[in-house]
């Protein structure tokens, strides 16, 4: 491996990613989505591909997906520590009827246009393993960036926005664990193997959850900061459980979500949130060379009318599936015409999650690189839409009209004809 190249290919990632995050931040856009644009532009589109020859020659990109691996595994670690039940409370039977709306309908349309897509798109797997990936990719909300977009906006302390929340959290869950059962059909693991994903979900929630508990509450009391061994021994148990789903015929991202998500919350939230502190920013470095490997993948410089025709018709379905079906069953729970609207558009949040959800089914051969690179298009558009429309369904003059300090109560708000989804 040339380690000069690799550093200065490093480098050149981390300042476009800065550059155009802080771009993408000024004109009112989650900075992911900057970042995601740039290592598009980084990719093969522009120039004939010139850029990545010169700056990403075959020898040092090994390098960078591993660099891009680890910090996937890091960032979905955080995600799991990051999941709170405790967001459901007063509004379970509402969350969860709106996460199926926004997962039912963009995941029928979505198979349904597999099925046309799939005669001119080539894919290793089966007919039925790709209909229900696509499905499963466009059902796909991005948790952590609808929560920063909640965050910036002032949003998170009034009740659509907890809402919001649980039903992007409930859905991811429902989505992931989707995929998971795609992932079995490529025929890329033994079925043994497989098999065994249940019995690991078991020992970890019942036997590994349990003694974390035992060894988080003694670290709670020694009231001193953690332990640089404290730390390593988090990241070091992320990846073992990556490793062992990885073995197991899933992907790896499912094993480091798992042992984020088995570490115990009760009694120990400030030690979470010193564990989070410090490992976010090792995720949030390496995310912007996974979305430069990524773009290594999106050529847009061959695009084809057809191609176009196709775009038009994912970003239809993609948007309108996951806004409708929100939008209906969150009506069906008894909220407002707005708070409905705003879920619509919240769940069009898709970001890093959908870009994960994709370069799964690059490698696995479930998507080609044509639909690869039109599936990133629709990730960037779809999520660039949510502020411009969150601006016009939930106008920042109804937070500035709250008093300081003064926060809706975290309930579903009933509409005029109540709900049958409501608490």
């Amino acid at each position: 491996m040339n380690t000069a190249m690799l550093l200065l290919a490093l480098a050149v990632i981390l300042v476009a990613a800065q550059v155009l995050g802080a771009a993408a931040r000024r004109v009112g856009q989650p900075p992911v989505v900057g970042e995601i644009a740039a290592g598009v532009l980084l990719g093969p589109t522009l120039f004939a591909g010139a850029v990545p020859e010169t700056l990403f020659p075959q020898d040092v990109r090994p390098g960078l997906a591993a660099l891009a691996d680890l910090g996937v595994a890091v960032f979905m670690l955080v995600i799991g520590m990051d999941l709170d039940q405790r967001l459901l409370r007063g509004q379970r039977a509402a969350a969860a009827g709106v996460a199926a709306g926004s997962i039912a309908l963009p995941f029928a349309s979505g198979a349904l246009l597999a099925l046309y897509l799939a005669r001119t798109h080539e894919t290793t797997g089966t007919t039925l393993a790709f209909v229900l990936f696509f499905g499963a990719a466009m059902a796909i909300t991005a948790f952590p960036v609808l929560v920063r977009v909640l965050t910036d906006r002032g949003m998170h302390r009034i009740a659509v926005g907890g809402l919001a929340v649980a039903v992007a959290a409930i859905g991811d869950a429902v989505v992931w664990c989707l995929l998971a059962a795609v992932l079995t059909l490529t025929g890329e693991q033994s079925g043994w193997q497989t098999v065994l994903a249940v019995p690991y979900l078991l020992v970890m929630v019942f036997a590994v959850r349990p003694a974390l508990a035992t060894v988080a509450a003694a670290l709670a009391r020694r009231g001193r900061p953690l332990p640089p061994s404290a730390l390593a021994g988090v990241v070091v148990f992320a990846a073992g459980s990556g490793a062992a789903t990885e073995w197991l015929g899933l992907h790896f991202i499912f094993g480091a979500f798992l042992a984020g998500a088995v570490i115990p919350r009760a009694g120990t939230e400030a030690l979470r949130a010193e564990i989070v502190a410090r490992i976010r920013p090792l995720g949030s470095v390496l995310l912007p060379v996974y979305f430069a490997v990524a773009g290594l993948a999106v050529d847009l410089s061959t695009v084809t009318v057809t191609a176009v025709g196709e775009l038009a018709l994912i970003l239809l379905i993609a948007v309108s599936g996951k806004f409708l079906g929100a939008y209906a069953a969150a009506r069906a729970c008894g909220q407002s015409s707005r708070h409905a609207a705003t879920l619509g558009v919240l769940m069009n949040t898709r970001g890093l999650t959908e870009l994960i959800v994709l370069d799964i089914g690059l490698r696995t051969g479930l998507l080609d690189t044509a639909l690869y690179s039109l599936m990133v298009v629709m990730t960037i558009v779809a999520t660039a839409m949510t502020g411009p429309l969150l601006h016009v369904v939930y106008p920042p003059r109804l937070l500035a009209d709250l008093p300081s300090g003064v926060t809706h109560p975290r309930v579903p708000e009933p509409g005029p004809a109540g709900g049958a989804c409501q608490p």
